[in-house]
This record gives C-alpha cells, sequence and structure tokens, in this order.
C-alpha cells in the first residue's frame, strides 16, 4: 500500500513540475514551440497549404492527397473561386499558399513583378478536354466580324478565354478598334449555358463537363475552339511565392511530387475509375455540391508528364502581351519564368 501511494505521489509532482513548465512557457513562446513540431511532422517545414477550390469538382491536389501521396502535408480549404487571376493574387496577398491560373494570366502578374514561380501545370488542351464559343444553332453569328456589337460570356477576365478570343478576332482581321466593340460579360461557368439559351449573350464559352452536358441537350455549335487555335498545350500553371519556395524547400517538393503523380494516376487510370474517385472525393468532403459533372471528365488535358511546363507554353504568351503592347521587347524570357525543378519526372527527361 505505501508503495501504492508513493508512486501517486510521484505522479502527482511529475503533474506539477509539468504544469509549471507550460505556465512558464505560456503565450507566444508555448504556441511557436507546438507549432514548431507539428509543422516538422516527417521534415517537412509546415503541415498544411491553405487553396481555394471549385464548386462540384476537384482539383489535382485533393486528388494527391485522397490518394495518399500529399501525406503527412494537408489541405486546408478556405473557400471556392472560378477566377485564375483571383486564384493567384490571393498567393500573392497571402490569402492562400497556391494558386493556379491561365499561364499568359500569371506571365501578365510577372510584368507587374510579382514575386511568384510557377512550378507545376493543371489543366491544358488536348483531343478531349478543350474550350469550344458556343452560339444558337440559327444564330446569325457565323464569323468573327459578325461578333462587332455583341457579348460573349466568360469565366473571368484577364484570363484563358479573352487571351483566346482576342487571338481569334486578331486572326480573322479585326481591328484594335473593332475588337473592342466585343464585349466580354463575366458569367459564372455554371450558369453560361442557361444564359445563351435565354439570349441574354450571344456567345458562351463553355468547356470540359459543361460543354459536353450542353451538347446532350442540343441546340448550339461552337464557332470556334481553343484547340482550333493553339493545338494541344498545357494552358494553366499552379504557382507558389518566391518566399514560400525559399522557406519550404521540402513542402515545395513535396506538394509539386504529390501533385504530379497525381496527375498521372488520373492519365493512365480508367476513366470509370477516376471519376469514381472524384465522385468519392466531392461527396466525402461535406460542401453540399452537385457532384454530377464529373461522370463527363475525359482527360486532363495537361501535355507534359506530371504537369512538366515547356518553355513554349510560356513564349507564346509572353510574345502576345509584346504584340498587344501590355509589355516590351525583351521585358520578359518565357523560359526563365517558371521551373520544374521539383517536378520528380524532370529527371527522367535527363
Amino acid at each position: 500500500m505505501m508503495k501504492r501511494v508513493s508512486n501517486i505521489a510521484s505522479m502527482a509532482i511529475l503533474l506539477l513540475l509539468g504544469s509549471s513548465l507550460v505556465l512558464t512557457g505560456c503565450g507566444n513562446q508555448e504556441t511557436s514551440t507546438s507549432a514548431s513540431a507539428a509543422a516538422n511532422i516527417g521534415g517537412l517545414e509546415v503541415n498544411e497549404l491553405r487553396y481555394q477550390g471549385g464548386i462540384g469538382s476537384v482539383t489535382y491536389p485533393e486528388l494527391a492527397e485522397d490518394l495518399g501521396y500529399l501525406a503527412p502535408l494537408k489541405l486546408k480549404f478556405i473557400g471556392n473561386t472560378i477566377s485564375g487571376p483571383q486564384d493567384i493574387q490571393s498567393v500573392v496577398t497571402g490569402d492562400t499558399d497556391f494558386g493556379g491560373a491561365f499561364n499568359g494570366a500569371i506571365v501578365k502578374l510577372l510584368s507587374a513583378k510579382a514575386p511568384i514561380t510557377p512550378v507545376i501545370a493543371y489543366y491544358g488542351v488536348d483531343d478531349n478536354t478543350w474550350s469550344g464559343y458556343y452560339v444558337l444553332d440559327g444564330s446569325p453569328i457565323k464569323t468573327a466580324r459578325d461578333l462587332i456589337g455583341k457579348k460573349i460570356a466568360v469565366n473571368t477576365l484577364g484570363a484563358h478565354h479573352e487571351f483566346v478570343i482576342k487571338e481569334y478576332l486578331n486572326r480573322e482581321g479585326l481591328t484594335a478598334d473593332e475588337i473592342k466593340q466585343v464585349t466580354l460579360v463575366v458569367v459564372p461557368p455554371v450558369t453560361s449555358e442557361q444564359t445563351l439559351r435565354a439570349n441574354q449573350i450571344d456567345v458562351a464559352t463553355l468547356g470540359g463537363v459543361l460543354r459536353d452536358k450542353a451538347l446532350e441537350r442540343g441546340g448550339i455549335h461552337p464557332l470556334f475552339t481553343d484547340k482550333d487555335l493553339f493545338g494541344v498545350f498545357s494552358a494553366g500553371s499552379y504557382v507558389l511565392t518566391n518566399k514560400f519556395i525559399k522557406e519550404n524547400p521540402r513542402a515545395t517538393r513535396k506538394f509539386v511530387e504529390a501533385t504530379a503523380k497525381a496527375i498521372e494516376w488520373a492519365r493512365t487510370t480508367p476513366r470509370e475509375e477516376v471519376v469514381a474517385r472524384f465522385e468519392k472525393i466531392i461527396n466525402n468532403r461535406g460542401r453540399k455540391e452537385d457532384a454530377s459533372t464529373v461522370k463527363f471528365w475525359k482527360s486532363t488535358g495537361i501535355a507534359g508528364k506530371g504537369g512538366l511546363i515547356s518553355d513554349v507554353e510560356f513564349e507564346t504568351w509572353v510574345n502576345w502581351l509584346i504584340n498587344e503592347g501590355t509589355i516590351k521587347e525583351g521585358e520578359l524570357n518565357g523560359k526563365d519564368l517558371y521551373t520544374n525543378e521539383f517536378n520528380p519526372y524532370f529527371n527522367e527527361k535527363k
């Protein structure tokens, strides 16, 4: 009995000593110590990455987390976005840790001296995945010139669709003044088809699952497509701030490696299995979303293995912005704007 009392007393003393240590280390020091301990799980500098998602869709970092490739890193969802420029601007302001946008929008932000670096491609255009610019059957719009004075719906300004539309108009011979008379209207992608059918716009930009669902209903056809203009290419990249990369090189590598593996998993896995995985992810995350659109998923659309970026995918838009007068000749060099350093598939090319 005495031995048991002695043991209890010893435990009590240890608890009191532990409490006093906690009390003397409270406040910022305690928070800093516990945060540091949590962050160094798996030898990484941070243990979570803040990001924005998309309603009813699955990003490749989300897929990577679900497949177990991202662990011990975790994703922290802070909201949804339909705008690439807004997504990467949130990275610049520090509201998120990574974000993705059309490469032309990234080049434009880099021309404004934004301290970011593209690290992996995350969407693109191929034979199965592309965007079309649709008119109603029977529409009087037959050529680019017919678009003067008309309205085209896009998901956001200053991104993929605006660049493609202006390139189409340029190639078809419209002058700068005539192009200004073509109005781009911001419409959420999920309502673009409905807005077109209600004759509130003249052209709807539709891609991926939204395009295929609209085509199932019939009554529309494309005036032109981004694949018609540019062929197969990776169109957008995820960016990190230069500060984040410098301070968190291991976490950066983990993020890129995991995302690259998820892209290749989606590329090499039977389509039905990919769709089923996307549906599971959407249903399990509890955001009250409609998962029906992912049934129309066909391909990643990404040109480079594991999201590898190529020089031309940035040089194209550097030259485009030079021709538009947005930046000066020699101001930016496409091959210097991104890095494949952290992508595991980059080593396969060496």
